[in-house]
């Protein structure tokens, strides 16, 4: 038990010094001027916006305060950080026994439709 305690301990500290150097990477280096970011294949090959174009620039616009240009790049992005957040709430053990039916109705399988059609409907009208 004890082992399993601390590997579980040694995961969380790998996870936020990986979280970490990502935010450390994208506050420091802006994606639109830098080398170091890749960009969309499915943009290189298409010329249409992906549902995730623009989220390197969003998250660095945000880092840096830029709410509004943060929006502006990738708002769908932006509205699902609260989302995910919560997700990683609600998988804990302790949360995910206390409210259950919270979890299923913003997580179950209706939710994941939902998110696959707001997901589709963005991705469609952002290339009209």
């Amino acid at each position: 038990m004890e082992i399993i305690k601390k590997y579980k301990f040694l995961s969380v500290v790998v996870l936020l010094l990986l979280c970490g150097g990502a935010v450390y990477i994208f506050y420091q280096y802006n994606p639109e001027t830098s080398g170091f970011f890749l960009q969309c294949p499915f943009k290189l090959l298409t010329g249409y916006d992906c549902p995730g174009c623009g989220s390197q620039r969003a998250l660095h616009a945000l880092l840096h305060g830029e709410i509004k240009q943060s929006f502006a790049y990738n708002p769908l992005f932006i509205i699902a950080i609260p989302y995910v957040i919560l997700g990683f709430i609600f998988n804990h053990d302790k949360v995910k026994a206390k409210y259950p039916g919270f979890r299923k109705v913003l997580f179950g399988q209706k939710a994941i439709y939902m998110i696959l059609f707001i997901v589709i409907a963005f991705w469609l009208l952002r290339n009209l």
